[in-house]
């Protein structure tokens, strides 16, 4: 399972502090800024053709081929193709202050066109129009085109969010025939940052970043290629609920559940369904209620939350306020065990058959994972001895292996006590495939989220929501800083 070329799950929340200092100085050969704009810097034309193609949403626009049209009028001295050329998606409400004086700055070392402003271009923008003009300039014979097309890369200057934005659009081109597909880096302005840490980008925004930029674009040209593996959710529940779905849900037609297992019980006339991909975690159970909290907190009072760690600081006593940390399971319907609501179906490691996961009965909340690092930097499956592995069926771990960790919280004081490291979560299963069966009772929703991003699932008495969890068929790509 897994390839070398996958970061294994290493590292720890101690050292990220470290490794954003280390991680980003100057140590090394110099990059002087004239050199490395030369190097990722693409012709005029074809920037400006990206850009109006853009515009106009349409690569097609007669603009477009007039830019294209004089490129290559006769007499016109050929272009020659950057050496490793790059376009950067930057979330400039990120990082703080420093999101804006970011952009500034990555507009000085390459051309303004290249960088893009999520809160004005959207990255299913470019890859529908700005990297089609790219490949309908190829088409047409224009060799510096189709070079800077095939070695195109791409950086993410965002949260965990951002980066699985930019790399569910970069994954329509896999459904579409479009390779390849430009390899991902990543620069670290969210509060977690898991996905960054998990391919050695760091987690946290450097200290001396202004000095250290040039040194993550030289990176990001010549760092070596890594796979992720991405997970398709469908949740299928009874019509009639109000479910105001995050970001990375959408609302679609009614989708049928794997047919290999048969639902038990009578189903409703009608169902919602909504589906979404995710990159590092699904969860349900306590640690998303409290998530669900402290995001409509941060909504409500904005000022609250300036930084990475006012965010911790609201975060953790939002836990305390919630009774994770503080309220006995038995207290109160809310906050039993999941065992009361849910079942767990799933395929195991090296197993083709649906079979029905026990449910532990002290666990709160229910963790599946995908990368090698989860809540900032922690590893809650554990460092597992080749003994412990061949006893419980499981292998070890890596982002591009596809399985799924399962594990469980039983309450605040052990979760503590799993994110310091000292114990290791509740060992659930390693899967390829999982369903969850829920059934309301006594309780009237539940709260789950995907990637940080939470929500509160309406459940019912009478019929079950399922969610049902499936590896998407291809895997992204990313670039591993060496």
């Amino acid at each position: 399972m897994g390839s070398s070329g996958t970061p294994t799950r290493v590292g720890s929340a101690r050292a990220s502090l470290v490794d954003s200092i280390r991680g980003f100085t100057l140590s090394g050969v110099r990059i002087h800024k004239e050199d490395l704009r030369k190097k990722i810097t693409f012709p005029e034309y074809l920037r400006l053709a990206i850009r109006t193609a853009i515009r106009a949403k349409d690569a097609e626009a007669a603009a477009v081929s007039r830019i294209y049209e004089s490129a290559h009028a006769e007499g016109a001295e050929p272009a020659a193709p950057p050496e490793y050329p790059i376009v950067v998606f930057i979330n400039s409400k990120s990082g703080g202050r420093h999101g804006p004086e970011l952009k500034a700055r990555l507009q000085e070392l390459m051309a303004e066109e290249q960088v893009f402003d999520l809160s004005n271009v959207k990255p299913h923008e470019f890859v529908e129009y700005g990297l089609y003009c790219l490949e309908k300039f190829a088409s047409l014979g224009d060799s510096c085109a189709k070079e800077t097309r095939e070695k195109l890369r791409i950086v993410v200057a965002g949260g965990d969010g951002t980066v699985g934005w930019v790399l569910g659009c970069l994954g329509e081109l896999n459904k579409q025939g479009r390779l390849p597909i430009p390899a991902t880096g990543v620069i670290p302005l969210g509060t977690g940052n898991d996905l960054s840490r998990s391919f050695h980008w760091g987690g946290s925004f450097p200290f001396n970043w202004k000095s250290s930029i040039k040194r993550t674009l030289d990176k990001v040209a010549n760092g070596s290629l890594a796979h992720l593996d991405s997970w398709h959710v469908l949740i299928s529940m009874p019509s009639g609920e109000d479910l105001k779905t995050p970001y990375s849900l959408k609302a679609t037609e009614e989708t049928l559940l794997d047919l290999e297992l048969e639902v038990e019980g009578e189903l409703p006339e009608n169902v919602s369904c909504y589906q979404g991909v995710f990159y590092n975690y699904f969860s349900l159970g306590m640690d998303a209620q409290v998530a669900y909290g402290f995001h409509h907190l941060r909504n409500e009072k904005p000022y609250l939350a300036k930084g990475p760690i006012s965010n911790k600081l609201i975060y953790s006593g939002y836990s305390c306020k919630q009774g994770w940390f503080f309220t006995p399971c038995s207290s109160n319907p809310g906050l039993r065990s999941l065992k009361n609501i849910l079942r767990i179906y799933a395929k195991k490691v090296n197993c083709s058959k649906w079979e029905q996961i026990p449910v532990p009965s002290s666990v709160r909340s229910i963790v599946i994972l995908n990368l090698p690092s989860y809540a900032s930097g922690r590893n809650p499956w554990g460092h597992l001895k080749p003994n412990y592995l061949e006893k419980r069926g499981f292998v070890e771990a890596h982002a591009d292996d596809g399985l799924l960790e399962v594990f469980g919280f039983k309450h605040g004081w052990h979760a503590s006590m799993v994110m310091a490291e000292l114990i290791s979560a509740k060992h659930i299963a390693q899967v390829s495939d999982i369903r969850f069966e829920l059934r309301g009772g006594e309780w009237t929703k539940a709260y789950m989220q995907m990637d940080g991003e939470p929500w509160k699932q309406p459940m019912n008495k009478e019929f079950s929501t399922f969610v049902e969890i499936k590896r998407v068929p291809y895997k992204s790509v990313m670039v591993k800083r060496d």
